[in-house]
């Protein structure tokens, strides 16, 4: 059975992906987050944390690293099959690593962007299997995505 990595920042990101977590029940998979209280709940499913990234913050670069180590030991524990992300920034390493080792990447352009692409989705759209947006307008920026409406 395919293994589904779950990956996205915290706040309105982490509130999308919640939303496609009901239709994954009868799938084995797994969270990755930042660590804060709203991703510290007790839900059922197996959550890995990633350091909160910020780019104006002083200690970024030390964050980013942490991050990209995170994130290999988790591609490589785990070995997904798939990986869904909303975004944003500290998701590209584990996205990127994880389509390294063969996994299909699929991203959801933020439901926040509604005429502007995101960083984070214009990065990861080259690399994406299959590339979602909310908002019919960005199709523009985006021409080989999908737009089936919003994850709300």
């Amino acid at each position: 059975m395919d293994k589904i990595c779950l990956v996205s920042s915290t706040g309105g990101h982490l509130a999308q992906l919640k939303q496609i977590i009901p239709i994954l029940s009868n799938y084995n998979y797994f969270v990755v987050t930042e660590f804060n209280k709203m991703s510290d709940n007790n839900n059922k499913e197996e959550k890995y944390y990633l350091k909160q990234q910020e780019r104006k913050n002083i200690l970024f670069l030390y964050c980013a690293l942490y991050n990209i180590i995170i994130s290999i030991y988790i591609i490589l524990r785990e070995r997904p099959s798939i990986i869904i992300s909303t975004g944003a920034g500290a998701v590209i390493p584990i996205c990127l690593f994880g389509k390294l080792m063969g996994s299909k990447l699929v991203f959801i352009e933020s439901f926040a962007k509604i005429s502007t692409p995101t960083l984070t989705g214009k990065i990861l759209y080259r690399f994406s299997d299959r590339f979602y947006v909310q908002w019919e307008q960005l199709i523009k920026y985006y021409p080989n995505s999908v737009y089936r409406g919003t994850i709300y």
